[in-house]
């Protein structure tokens, strides 16, 4: 299909199990003009890719409204061509940003679309349609019971009666089913088994058959209500108002309304209510609700603070730098949505099995009803009634669930503790992982360097630092931020700059009153000044230091030197360790100089270092050790990152980086903790541990009522149990990750 595409995102309300996933996906594709449907059970949501036609949107709606769900348009992505959203979900992001596109936090999603917005208070179970059905047939079927107590002679079809109360909205969905392409759905299994039993006398275990998989739909709609509510809860976290700084006074006014560059007071204690910058004021601030670091972190003036994070004991004020629809938690709660829309391998090959086992279960139970009374002179009634029993065994709603139930509850309980993870398959990646290539400056390192020597070369100190500053003006990355700092405490006015670019893995150029500057590595300086020999030397005499040294060019001269020190995270070598002790083989890539990679990696327990290197040297590694059989995750957070971090199998970025490495990353840790990347592969383990125990549980369950109905020990009411039962444990089990 060619054209213009577009994304369509929806609510759909009365979907909690695999199943109803699987009906909506089959539905929805048969629309014309539709090109891919990205279902989340976890989220509530669906994402549809259609040729950029209005008319689109309300046919799915009839089309998903004819199966029984609701369903409510939410927003509407950026048309693309299809190129671009086939990238786009990928796994890898395209870049919307660049290096001196400094936001003050992770803008993570991917460029054109908007945080979700959508998120309703669940109802009780009482209020909700599947809880009123489920209460209506339980009242029927109990009424009739009594009636049957009272007038025996009314038995035979008053329980019929009870049992079309529940039975009608199920076949009703299921002919719906059957029209939109999907035949073999729970609903008809469901609805062929209760007929069957009618037919050879058994309503009574029919209606209570009935009740008993009502009752089970209602207990998925709980458990999948919770995994949603685990991760929606953080838009309560959000105050309703904020102080808004206006005409020199300070009004109420309701936080959602908040624009960015607006001014805003923050009192001791309060939560704060958008993202922003500090102006004036210095407190402790709680970021455990957005990024799960324990500690209060003190900021100041200049300091990003996020919306939801709680205030200590100091008065700030705060410009807002993004809307309430745009905020750090809109982010995240987005992101763990569009993640739960990705299906996991694991996943993807239970779909396709579902596919041929439900109709495989249909002939099979077919089979057990007719062959032995022709072949063996069985009892009809016997043999149909554990054909109708095997069909309520062989639905594969717990089968289904087992896998995207663990990835959403995961996914929920990761990014809670910010650790964001953009899909089941990068989850799943994430627990093969055999080594892990480090970034060193801002990821092994604080990112935080302090300029410690400024070296002239026939220029004034002052100078120098003056044309280094201007070059690094608008840059994020930590060494220019060094730079600024020092610029800033000296009282210097930036030179305003001109045609100012990045060189990738070699410095930033710009020019200034129309003289060329450059500053970058001694290696890429030379390439473009000669340097003395004691120049050299004073350069070589701080690198021994372990000292990172930047050489400013200007106008094709070697004007001087630079020397930044930056100290590993206080967590880096624990963090370290911890990957060690999980098995993983860990390497630190850098372009710094060799004498300071060493002094780093030799503070951090003698990891293996590579120095000097280029940004096509740092993928060239990676894809050395993905050649070598290691499944490589990359870890870093600037421009040099971007290639390695798409070259290897898991890209992993950390909070505050570019946009560039965020965009391209598969997972990203908002705390920034070396340490993380250890959680992560931790929490991949957990849940694949957990989809084999649910698939286990699924599957031992069946074949264990299988064999007890065949040899006459069960039948309807157990069989039942089996599918529902198997279904709400898979669940709860699912939904321990959460923790």
């Amino acid at each position: 299909m060619t054209g213009i595409f577009r994304e369509t995102r929806f609510r759909v309300d009365g979907m909690d199990c695999a199943s109803c996933a699987t009906k909506i996906d089959t539905a929805v594709r048969r629309v014309a003009g539709v090109e891919d449907v990205n279902v989340s059970v976890a989220a509530g949501t669906m994402t549809v890719r259609h040729v950029a036609r209005d008319d689109i949107g309300a046919q799915v709606m009839r089309k998903v409204g004819g199966l029984g769900y609701g369903l409510t348009a939410l927003d509407v992505a950026t048309e693309r061509q299809p190129a671009q959203s086939e990238h786009a979900c990928c796994g890898h992001g395209h870049v919307a940003g660049g290096p001196h596109h400094d936001h003050g936090h992770p803008t993570i999603l991917p460029a054109g679309t908007k945080p979700s917005s959508h998120f309703r208070a669940p109802l009780p179970w009482w209020r909700t349609a599947k809880g009123r059905l489920t209460l209506a047939c339980g009242v029927a079927l109990a009424a009739a019971y009594a009636i049957g107590q009272f007038v025996p002679g009314t038995e035979p079809w008053i329980f019929t009666l009870a049992m079309l109360v529940g039975l009608v909205p199920i076949a009703r969905r299921a002919l719906m089913a059957a029209v939109s392409g999907t035949p073999f759905s729970i609903e008809m299994l469901m609805t062929i088994a209760a007929a069957g039993a009618v037919f050879i006398g058994a309503g009574e275990e029919a209606a209570m058959v009935v009740l008993l998989f009502l009752i089970g739909e209602l207990l998925e709609g709980v458990a999948a209500g919770k995994a949603r509510a685990s991760i929606q809860a953080l838009t309560a976290l959000v105050p309703k108002s904020a102080l808004l700084e206006e005409n020199g006074r300070t009004v109420e006014v309701p936080a959602e309304s908040l624009a960015p560059g607006a001014i805003v007071l923050v009192r001791p204690g309060d939560r704060l209510p958008a993202d922003g910058i500090i102006v004036s004021g210095e407190s402790g601030v709680d970021e455990a609700p957005v990024t799960g670091e324990s500690t209060p972190v003190l900021k100041e003036a200049g300091a990003n603070v996020f919306a939801g994070t709680v205030n200590g004991d100091g008065a700030l004020r705060v410009r807002v730098t993004a809307a309430a629809a745009d905020n750090t938690i809109a982010r995240v709660i987005r992101l763990v949505e569009e993640a739960q829309e990705k299906k996991a391998p694991t996943e993807r090959f239970i779909d396709r099995f579902s596919r041929y086992y439900t109709p495989g279960v249909v002939l099979v139970a077919a089979l057990v009803a007719i062959i032995p009374p022709l072949a063996f002179d069985g009892l009809w009634q016997d043999w149909i009634y554990k054909g109708l029993a095997l069909l309520l065994i062989g639905c594969p709603c717990a089968l289904v669930i087992s896998t995207p139930a663990a990835i959403a509850a995961s996914l929920s309980a990761g990014a809670r503790r910010g650790l964001l993870i953009k899909g089941g398959a990068v989850l799943e990646n994430l627990g093969r992982i055999t080594a892990v290539a480090f970034d060193k400056t801002g990821t092994l390192t604080e990112g935080r360097p302090k300029l410690t020597d400024i070296v002239a070369f026939g220029r004034s100190e002052a100078e120098v630092l003056d044309y280094a500053a201007a070059l690094e003006q608008g840059s994020s990355h930590p060494l220019a931020r060094a730079v600024l700092s020092r610029a800033e405490a000296d009282g210097l006015a930036l030179l305003p700059v001109e045609g100012a670019r990045a060189i990738g893995g070699k410095g930033v150029a710009a020019s200034a009153d129309g003289v060329e500057l450059f500053l970058g590595s001694p290696e890429a300086a030379r390439e473009r000044a000669p340097l003395a020999a004691d120049e050299l030397a004073r350069i070589e005499t701080l690198q021994d230091e372990g000292k990172t040294v930047s050489v400013l060019v200007v106008g094709g001269r070697a004007a001087g030197a630079l020397a930044m020190r930056d100290e590993p995270r206080a967590d880096a070598a624990a963090g370290l360790r911890a990957l060690a002790a999980q098995g993983l083989r860990v390497v630190m890539l850098t372009g710094d100089n060799r004498a300071t990679a060493e002094a780093i990696a030799g503070r951090l327990g003698g990891i293996e270092a590579h120095a000097g290197l280029l940004p096509e040297d740092k993928q060239r590694i990676v894809s050395g050790l993905k050649a070598e059989g290691f499944v490589v995750a990359k870890v870093g957070d600037g421009i040099n990152d971007a290639p390695a971090l798409a070259a290897a199998d898991v890209g992993i970025a950390v909070g505050g980086g570019t946009d560039v490495a965020l965009e391209t990353a598969d997972a990203a840790s908002l705390h920034a903790r070396v340490s993380d990347v250890s959680e992560m592969v931790k929490l991949s383990r957990v849940t694949m541990r957990n989809i084999h125990q649910n698939i286990t549980i699924a599957l031992g369950l069946k074949a264990v009522f299988l064999a007890t109905t065949i040899a006459g020990v069960t039948g309807l009411w157990p069989a039942i149990l089996a599918d529902t039962g198997a279904t709400v444990l898979v669940t709860i089990n699912a939904l321990r990750l959460l923790r």
